[in-house]
């Protein structure tokens, strides 16, 4: 027993605090640290430097994205700490938080907030409102609720941990700076692109300027800014950072880490917008299988990679191809995230629109009602996803000659994209263009004798 404590003791004094910097110590730490845990149950051994090192293990692991294998060992740290320290005490509160994160990661909403909340509360109560580690907590329940859709709520826990941040550590710190990234990410699915390019810009020049052109949270902001650049029709500014970001994570994180797919992602949709469809196919199906070796068949984020092949093979008219990828993704959306979640009408569009491409009208036209009615509820009626919706609805009623209706609604896609787009975005274009043809087809051409 005591050759086990010593052990145990050795182990977890070796094994450093998780940063990308002290990986390499980590990695070499990590067979000793496996073999500690089977002495930590064998042994029932509970002292301070197990639960630690159990918390550290488990984190590093869900750093490198292995989810599954992390798990347990965060569970086990968070009940020695709560039998040991009490269910009030910071350390415990530190467990709640790492696991909350890993189930953020892993979508299980309902347990990670519930964590979440309780790590904050613990730490507000016994650190104060103002402390490094409450500003965790806030950042940690804002992300989950911004993925959740809740922006507002988000935004205010953002706004409440960035300003902790910035007065206890500076502007130009990597808690700071990981801040004002997500921030960024919130004000993009909001349409606040301006506002998001603005911050992602701030935190990508502090990352490389901090950390170095190579390290994975400045691949981290070269792939905010890319997909900022990316929704603002800044197609030849997104994609050299896009390849940037896919790179340095290639190389720092390794092929199969999770954050690959999310850069595959990105450079997927990219290459469907600018109709280099022969580049994005590989990468989507590369992205989509990664995915699910990683995060399993369920996960959210299989979601995204399922609506990139699927707008791709309705590019390219692989109807039959498209429909159970379509179907599946709208699944997805709704048991994971909920019938009303933005994502969950974006699916629901995305089905009409391969519905209407198919000439399957009656079918379309419920999912594009039902679309734009969460849409204009959850986003609001100016929102450039809502203008999705009201385009594509619009199309559907000029296939079928139902021209007062399509005028209408492509009008008001037309200013909302004029507005939050500008007059030069491709998605402005499409719907000139399109609302051109309507006026085209009921012979409305300009008079040329006025």
């Amino acid at each position: 027993m005591q050759w086990m404590l010593s052990a145990v003791a050795l182990v977890n004094q070796a094994f450093p605090e998780v940063e990308f910097a002290h990986w390499p110590q980590c990695e070499r730490c990590l067979p000793h640290a496996l073999l500690c845990t089977q002495w930590i149950k064998q042994a029932q051994i509970a002292t301070t430097a197990a639960m630690r090192l159990l918390d550290q293990l488990g984190y590093y692991l869900m750093a490198r994205g292995h989810y599954s294998e992390a798990e347990p060992f965060l569970q086990q740290a968070l009940t020695l700490r709560e039998q040991q320290l009490g269910t009030e005490h910071t350390n415990t509160a530190t467990s709640l938080y790492n696991l909350a994160l890993l189930y953020r990661l892993t979508a299980k909403h309902t347990e990670a907030e519930g964590l979440f909340r309780r790590a904050l509360s613990i730490r507000e109560k016994q650190l104060g409102p103002t402390h490094l580690d409450t500003a965790n907590s806030l950042h940690g329940l804002a992300l989950l609720y911004s993925e959740q859709g809740k922006y507002p709520e988000a935004e205010t826990l953002y706004q409440r941990a960035l300003s902790i941040q910035e007065q206890q550590l500076g502007p130009e710190h990597p808690h700071t700076v990981r801040s004002l990234s997500t921030l960024a990410r919130l004000y993009e699915d909001q349409g606040r692109y301006a506002e998001a390019e603005i911050l992602a810009l701030r935190a990508f020049t502090i990352r490389e300027q901090q950390l170095g052109p190579e390290h994975p949270n400045t691949a981290n902001s070269l792939h905010r800014l890319s997909v900022v650049y990316s929704k603002q029709g800044k197609y030849t500014l997104a994609e050299p950072l896009a390849l940037r970001a896919l790179a340095i994570r290639e190389q720092q994180l390794g092929p199969d880490h999770p954050n690959i797919a999310n850069s595959l992602s990105n450079l997927a949709g990219l290459y469907i917008s600018q109709g280099k469809y022969a580049q994005a196919e590989p990468l989507a199906l590369r992205e989509l299988a990664l995915r699910e070796q990683r995060l399993g068949s369920e996960h959210p984020s299989i979601a995204f990679s399922l609506a990139s092949l699927v707008l791709l093979y309705i590019r390219l008219k692989r109807y039959t191809e498209a429909e159970p990828l379509a179907l599946r993704e709208l699944a997805i959306r709704e048991r994971q995230l909920g019938p009303d979640h933005p994502y969950t009408a974006l699916s629901l569009d995305g089905l009409a629109y391969l519905y209407t491409n198919q000439g399957r009208y009656v079918e379309a036209e419920p999912l594009y009602l039902r679309a734009l009615s969460i849409c204009e509820q959850q986003l609001g009626p100016e929102h450039p996803s809502t203008a999705i919706v009201l385009h594509d609805l619009g199309h559907l009623y000029a296939s079928q000659d139902k021209y007062a209706e399509a005028e209408s609604l492509y009008l008001r896609a037309l200013t909302i994209r004029e507005q939050h787009l500008g007059p030069e975005h491709p998605s402005t274009a499409s719907t000139l263009h399109d609302l051109a043809h309507l006026y085209q087809e009921q012979g409305k051409y300009y008079d040329w004798s006025q």
